[in-house]
């Protein structure tokens, strides 16, 4: 008896050691962090990348790609430090319910009271949108092995970034097959506009640059052919019930729901919160995958 309690304990060691020492736990995901430098910004601009576990040792593959946007105040590092969007992909890859994608959160943000650009658009002084899509799309999908095409690319994020993912789909549907907007930041009603102190006041610059890329508005004076794009996409918007922001979620539903354009809404128990935001990366990642299987 004590010959074969030896024995294990021997093979136990020899099986940890061998782990230990070559890491055998086979292929893992992982999430980078990468600058990059912007002519348009004149600035570097980091990003998280998410990369699937089959990338380094499936090397003809290429991959479908979700841009998620992060909210205001946030940087780049919100969605794997708070959002645990690693943690997520990882149990929905295993599961099968999400398809194997590269996952890129782009830098907007930082703390605008101390004097940080923030937001998604182009505005005086920060021509982010320009930024995005003449520079930061085009670098990421000649990087990375992505597939590149509307069908496998997606946009999606919370709050500002939710806002920036819904005027991203709107305004470059050729570009999106699915949008998916969490506690969106669609609008900002002039109530509840910060007033500008003085022109570099930047909490002020990007209000006005929310209300100018007015989501609910942009809908409501679409006209046909443009109505006709938006249907091109598969629209989500997911809110909860105690978010402040919630009326002009459903401002944009109702204004989607006239111009007959398809967009399923969830409103589910939450506020304007990290716990919200993470629970909604479960339904987020297998609505965006099936979309990406059509």
């Amino acid at each position: 008896m004590k010959r074969i309690t030896l024995l294990l304990l021997l093979t136990v060691f020899t099986v940890s050691g061998a782990s230990a020492q070559f890491g055998d736990w086979g292929p893992q995901s992982k999430v980078e962090t990468k600058t990059f430098h912007s002519t348009v910004l004149d600035a570097d601009r980091d990003y998280n990348i998410f990369i699937p576990k089959s990338y380094g040792t499936d090397i003809n593959r290429k991959y479908p790609v979700l841009y998620l946007l992060h909210g205001m105040m946030d940087t780049h590092s919100g969605w794997n430090g708070r959002g645990h969007v690693k943690d997520v992909m990882d149990q929905l890859t295993a599961s099968g319910e999400a398809a194997e994608m590269i996952i890129v959160t782009p830098d907007a943000g930082g703390n605008v009271y101390e004097g940080a650009w923030n937001g998604y658009f182009d505005m005086p002084g920060w021509k982010y949108e320009t930024f995005f899509f003449t520079e930061f799309l085009p670098y990421i999908e000649s990087e990375y092995r992505i597939i590149g095409d509307k069908q496998h690319r997606a946009v999606a994020g919370l709050s500002m970034g939710g806002g920036g993912a819904t005027a991203y789909g709107q305004k470059h549907s050729d570009l999106f097959s699915s949008v998916y907007a969490m506690s969106a930041l669609m609008n900002i009603p002039e109530q509840g506009a910060a007033p500008s102190q003085r022109p570099d006041d930047k909490m002020a610059i990007l209000n006005k640059s929310v209300k100018e890329n007015n989501c609910i508005k942009y809908v409501a004076d679409a006209d046909e052919a443009t109505k006709e794009k938006l249907r091109t996409i598969a629209w989500f918007v997911d809110c909860g019930d105690d978010d402040f922001l919630l009326e002009r979620n459903i401002e944009f539903i109702q204004a989607m729901r006239q111009a007959q354009i398809p967009c399923q809404f969830r409103v589910r128990d939450g506020g304007h919160t990290w716990e919200y935001w993470h629970s909604a990366l479960y339904t987020c990642l297998t609505f965006i995958t099936r979309i990406f299987e059509k």
